[in-house]
């Protein structure tokens, strides 16, 4: 049995015009996240793929694998705001270096981010039931709604878990290095 049929990687929107946004929805679209061998669960708002905007609940534990990729072909902005917990969003450049990263978190200052269709990004949970509300331009097809990059690897290959690791190593040693500089701007005094 497939992988898919076992554990599937999204819940049907509920049926009816109105669907009350819950506690008890989210709840259990966490609870189902943190049994995804993905390590995260999608909870459809959308009732068809051919919908013209695509809603959608993404509840994500640390240590899943978001591809990056855009969404270019046929061009689909993305909005995505984080409800709890914690993420790093990444963007990068055509050639798959980090060009920045952005901390999101509720309550603060920057707490989502609205992506352009020809921007190459991810994102990156960081703490226990990160939970992320999505709108995306749609209809959906499988075939054309990521464009993965060959410098990416893929979602369940032996290669995504290592680079996943490099990539947090480099934003880490980056972030370490950008400490160290302003602690020498400041002549090396301690933090106040």
């Amino acid at each position: 049995m497939s992988e898919e049929k076992t554990h599937p990687t999204s819940l049907e929107a509920p049926e009816g015009d109105v669907t009350p946004l819950t506690l008890s929805l989210v709840g259990r679209l966490l609870a189902q996240s943190r049994h995804s061998p993905r390590k995260r669960m999608l909870q459809k708002l959308h009732k068809s793929l051919d919908a013209t905007a695509h809603r959608m609940f993404n509840a994500m534990q640390p240590g899943t694998y978001v591809m990056p990729h855009r969404h270019l072909d046929p061009a689909k902005d993305e909005t995505i705001l984080v409800m709890a917990g914690s993420m790093l969003f990444i963007r990068f450049t055509d050639d798959g270096e980090i060009a920045d990263q952005v901390l999101l978190q509720p309550g603060t200052e920057t707490f989502g981010v609205d992506v352009a269709p020809h921007v190459f990004h991810t994102y990156v949970p960081l703490k226990p039931d990160t939970l992320v509300f999505e709108c995306k331009t749609g209809p959906y097809s499988a075939e054309t709604d990521k464009e993965v990059p060959d410098w990416a690897p893929r979602e369940g290959t032996p290669e995504a878990e290592p680079y996943l690791l490099e990539m947090l190593k480099a934003l880490a040693a980056k972030a370490n290095a950008e400490a160290e500089a302003v602690k020498a701007e400041r002549g090396g005094e301690p933090d106040q």
